[in-house]
C-alpha cells in the first residue's frame, strides 16, 4: 500500500507526494506494519496526508510526526 491511493481530490506536488511516501514507508518500517491495506497502514497513511495538508513537506519530520502520534497513543 501507498498514500498515493488516499490522494484522490487532493493537489499535492510532485515532491511533496514522494517525501509523503518516504515517511510512509518510513513509519510502517519502524511500526512494522506490512505492505498491505489495512487499518494501520490506512491510519499512518491518513496522518502523513493531515501533516502535509498543514503544510510540512519534509518526509523526516512528516515520519517524526507520524510517529510521536502513535507513540502517544500508546
Amino acid at each position: 500500500m501507498s498514500v498515493i491511493p488516499l490522494l484522490r481530490e487532493q493537489a499535492f506536488d510532485p515532491e511533496v507526494i514522494q517525501a509523503m511516501g518516504m515517511a510512509f514507508q518510513k513509519v510502517c518500517q519502524q511500526l512494522r506494519l506490512s505492505d498491505t491495506s489495512d487499518a494501520a497502514t490506512e491510519l499512518v497513511a491518513t496522518k502523513i496526508i493531515l501533516f502535509a495538508r498543514m503544510g510540512e513537506r519534509d518526509p523526516e519530520r512528516l515520519y517524526r510526526a507520524v510517529l510521536d502520534q502513535f507513540k502517544a497513543a500508546s
